[in-house]
Order: C-alpha cells, then sequence, then structure tokens
C-alpha cells in the first residue's frame, strides 16, 4: 500500500512539530531520549511493595519492546509501525491511500524513568496488556 499526503495549510506541519518539542520539553525529570522519533507517555505509582510505571504504547507489538534497568534508570525502548486499517491487506494491489492528517507516532521510541534507591532489580517484571505496558519495580526490603 503506497501513502500520499495531502497538502497542508502553509506551516500546519512545523506548528504540529513545534507543539511536540514543547511537550517532550515539559516530560522533564522523566526524560526522553536522543534520535528517537517518539516519546510515550508514563504514569508512575506508588503502593506500600512497588512501584508502578505505566507506559502507553497503543499499536506497538510487544516483541519490539526492550527493557533495560541500568544503575537508577529504567529505558524503554521500541518500534511502533505507521497503523493500516485492518481489514485493508497491504498489497500493491490495495492502492495509494492519500493520509490527510498524521498524528499517531510512528518509528523508534525511547523513554527513560529514574528509578528510586530501594528498587530490587533482581525482581522487576513487565506485564503487556491492551496497549499498556505495566512495569513492577518491587522495593527492596529492609
Amino acid at each position: 500500500m503506497v501513502l500520499e499526503l495531502a497538502s497542508e495549510p502553509p506551516f500546519k506541519a512545523a506548528a504540529r512539530q513545534m507543539g511536540n518539542l514543547l511537550d517532550a520539553m515539559q516530560k522533564g525529570y522523566y526524560g526522553f531520549c536522543r534520535n528517537e522519533t517518539w516519546t510515550p507517555a508514563v504514569n508512575l505509582y506508588e503502593n506500600e511493595s512497588a512501584y508502578l510505571v505505566c507506559v502507553d504504547l497503543a499499536g506497538v507489538d510487544k516483541t519490539k519492546i526492550h527493557l533495560e534497568v541500568v544503575d537508577h534508570q529504567l529505558t524503554i525502548r521500541g518500534t511502533r509501525e505507521v497503523p493500516h486499517h485492518p481489514d485493508r491487506a497491504e498489497s500493491t494491489t490495495a492502492g495509494k491511500i492519500r493520509v490527510h492528517l498524521m498524528e499517531i507516532d510512528h518509528g523508534g521510541f525511547c523513554r527513560v524513568v529514574e528509578l528510586p534507591d530501594d528498587v530490587s532489580h533482581e525482581t522487576i517484571t513487565a506485564t503487556y496488556r491492551d496497549g499498556l505496558l505495566w512495569i513492577e519495580l518491587p522495593k527492596q526490603t529492609p
């Protein structure tokens, strides 16, 4: 399937890119990685026994998600493909599709989350369900 971009009013794409840049800058402390196309949104929670990280990764194949913990940083990397309609087979016979608006980020992503000192690195678990990646970071027992 070939994607064709419809024409946009002048400067609309630049305004959208500036908005994305400002959003990335506001994430501040919980940072993002250089050289990646987009940065997924993250929620952080805590209960008595663990910290919970919820990452919005709708449409990402779970085999394309990679987690790494080094020192006190959790790094989440991966790739999301351009979304396609599920009933349309990708083939040359499908013809061209004109894109009028493309706001769903795709390509490589990365997100770094600073971890507290009391995380037990040996027992971290992750579950991917309904487009959300849940990472449980158990606290060390005193």
